[in-house]
């Protein structure tokens, strides 16, 4: 399951803001947004070949609605600067204003979204005062959207990989589920040649110092949510001279392996779809009836219905398709009323609201055509960062295990990385905790009840980054800033224009 999809913008909120603060505490130097003076020392440039990427001259094209749009070439190797490279798409909102800070990369998660349509929305994923000191600059990472994208099944097979059963019930379906995951693995290797090695997140983080460089600015400003946290992360591990203001929200631990990270998604799950039940049964006309246990039970009930037979729809409405519907609706509040309606459908064995809100977040249009490469990618990315088991024993005593404190989710999200178990290529590196010694002060943003990035994650990683600084939104839905809370949004845009961190236990409603 993907860390991060894009919710439209139509579905914005609007909550009651408060802040608390805690005591007040001393205020990290702000680190310059931007500076005239020299990048910090560059060993990463002093090989003339990797120096002419840094150098490359890029010509800005007016596209549409006032956004300049460009490519950036980076080699596909970093290794072997002269060998193969790539053109990374690239889009900018030039400043409004006069006292210009430099230029603020977004990324929006994934990994698999396009930085590209995220940051065309600019008017919705950034505030006003931002835009007016920033170039906002958004890119489809490698192997994304319009960036040497990853392609591996077709419409019809990634149809049947995301209707098969996710969380299975005897050896037939593990034999299935195993057969598709290698399917999956073998197209990946066959159609994207030496590219599909290269697609992680360090050469994504390679790829954003490159962009900073030919946008001229000594330091990179940044902000990721969901994926983009991790992506943001590792940029600071490995350039954290050249972190300038780093906004990360909706945090990926890159502390978690993959068992770690799948288990903590689960319980986000179960812990967002608790909330919508509470919500649900204050509501007339909720489908849903008794207490929490109960309705939770009846969730349940439609799940093991759809896995037994599909549900209708204008295909078979498996019981992953079911469960991805109602993933997709945990990430915002302002889908709850359509999963209200959906679950009534699907008590009376309709399954034609799940299925649309499936096919929102798998990006698949009435067509049945899957309009970006994410599903593609979110595999490439994520295997090559966190890599899976074969061993088909301790798979299932991992869905046990989460299905023990994640009755909905768990199952499915701990066979959720199987594909990873049948890569091509091996996993990069392992999870562990960054500290990033040496870059200025970086803001890390959490959601207290996220279904996908847990609060946890936020909080750990503010722990273990040497500069990090925790700000808490106590809410529902997947990432905070411009996502409905005042507090959220005036303090992170005092940090990204003043360079103003928040104090200490800082809490927003």
């Amino acid at each position: 399951m993907s860390w991060s999809r894009v919710v439209p913008a139509a579905l914005a909120l609007c909550l009651l803001v408060a802040c608390t603060s805690g005591s007040q505490s001393t205020q990290p130097q702000p680190t310059p947004a931007s500076s005239s003076a020299a990048p910090p020392t560059d060993t990463e440039t002093s090989d003339p070949a990797l120096a002419a990427f840094y150098d490359q001259h890029i010509a800005w094209r007016g596209c549409h609605n006032g956004f300049d749009c460009t490519k950036v070439r980076v080699p596909v190797d970093y290794a072997a600067p002269t060998g193969p490279s790539i053109a990374l798409s690239v889009v900018r909102l030039r400043s409004k204003g006069g006292d210009r800070l430099g230029s603020l990369l977004l990324n929006p998660g994934g990994p698999g979204a396009s930085g590209v349509g995220y940051a065309e929305a600019a008017d919705r994923v950034t505030s006003g005062d931002v835009r007016k000191h920033y170039d906002i600059v958004g890119f489809d990472p490698r192997g994304v959207g319009e960036s040497a994208p990853i392609r591996c099944l077709s419409d019809s097979e990634m149809d049947t990989f995301t209707a098969q059963d996710g969380s299975p019930d005897d050896s037939a379906e593990e034999a299935q589920l195993v057969r598709l995951s290698k399917l999956f693995g073998e197209r990946c290797a066959a159609g994207n040649g030496g590219l599909l090695a290269h697609v992680g997140t360090r050469d994504s983080a390679r790829d954003l110092d490159v962009l900073r460089g030919v946008l001229g600015d000594a330091r990179l400003n940044f902000l990721g949510k969901s994926y983009g946290t991790y992506l943001g992360a590792i940029y600071a591990e490995m350039f954290p001279d050249r972190v300038g203001r780093l906004v990360l929200d909706g945090v990926v631990d890159p502390a978690a392996d993959a068992a770690a990270l799948a288990r903590s998604q689960a319980i986000g799950f179960e812990r967002a779809l608790a909330s919508f039940v509470d919500d649900c049964l204050r509501r007339r006309g909720c489908p849903l009836s008794g207490d929490r246990t109960h309705a939770l039970g009846q969730v349940s009930g439609i799940l093991d219905a759809a896995d037994r037979t599909p549900l209708r729809g204008t295909r078979p409405v498996t019981q992953s398709l079911a469960l991805l519907g109602m993933a997709y609706s945990m990430y915002d509040p302002a889908l709850w009323p359509v999963l209200r309606e959906a679950l009534a459908q699907a008590i009376n064995g309709n399954g034609s609201t799940l299925l649309l809100l499936a096919d929102f977040y798998l990006n698949r249009n009435a067509k049945g055509h899957y309009t970006t490469n994410g599903n593609d990618a979110m595999y490439a990315v994520t295997c090559l960062d966190r890599g899976e088991t074969t061993d088909l024993t301790a798979l299932q005593a991992r869905a046990s295990a989460f299905d023990a404190v994640a009755p909905r989710f768990g199952a499915y999200l701990a066979w959720g990385f199987l594909p990873c178990a049948y890569w091509s290529v091996p996993p990069e590196g392992k999870a562990a905790p960054i500290q990033a010694p040496g870059a200025g002060p970086i803001l890390v943003v959490g959601t207290t009840r996220d279904p996908a990035t847990p609060y946890a994650f936020a909080k750990n990683l503010a722990a273990e980054l040497d500069s990090g600084r925790l700000l808490t939104y106590d809410g529902d839905g997947h990432t905070a800033y411009k996502e409905g809370s005042g507090c959220i949004d005036d303090a992170v845009d005092a940090y990204l224009v003043d360079g103003k961190l928040p104090d200490e236990g800082t809490r927003c409603r």
